[in-house]
C-alpha cells in the first residue's frame, strides 16, 4: 500500500530526530543499546544505558507547538506499552529490571529538550 507524501515526511522527520537524540546520549556519556527496538507490544525508539540504569527513551518529534508540547503526546497508553516493552527486553536478555523512562522533545529546528525520568 502506497504511502502518502505526509506520512513520508513524518518518518523523516522522526528519523532526524532519533539521530540528534542519539548525538545528544552519547555526548552525555550513555551507551546505546537499541534503537527502534521492536516486540510483539510496540518499539521503543532508543535503549540506552545511563550508568547502572537501562533507559526506555521515546523520541517525538514536531514541526511546532500546533498540537502541543511534544511530549504531551506520550500519553498513558503509551506509558504502559512502553513498561511491557521493558519487560520484553528484560526477558530477552536476562538482565535485572532497573528502568527509566525518558521523553526527548525534538523540532524540526533542531531545538531539543530532554525529559529524565518522564513516566
Amino acid at each position: 500500500m502506497p504511502h502518502s507524501s505526509q506520512d513520508v515526511h513524518k518518518k523523516v522527520l522522526g528519523k532526524k530526530g532519533e539521530r540528534l537524540v542519539v548525538k545528544y546520549l552519547k555526548k552525555q556519556g550513555m551507551r546505546i543499546l537499541k534503537t527502534n527496538f521492536t516486540t510483539p507490544f510496540g518499539e521503543a525508539d532508543i535503549i540506552a544505558l545511563d550508568r547502572d540504569e537501562t533507559v526506555f527513551i521515546e523520541v517525538k518529534t514536531r514541526t511546532g507547538d500546533g498540537f502541543g508540547r511534544p511530549s504531551e503526546a506520550v500519553t498513558e497508553q503509551k506509558r504502559r506499552r512502553y513498561r511491557r516493552i521493558a519487560e520484553f527486553y528484560w526477558l530477552q536478555t536476562g538482565e535485572e529490571p532497573n528502568a527509566r523512562f525518558d521523553v526527548a522533545e525534538v523540532w524540526a529546528d533542531g531545538k531539543m529538550e530532554y525529559i529524565k525520568a518522564a513516566f
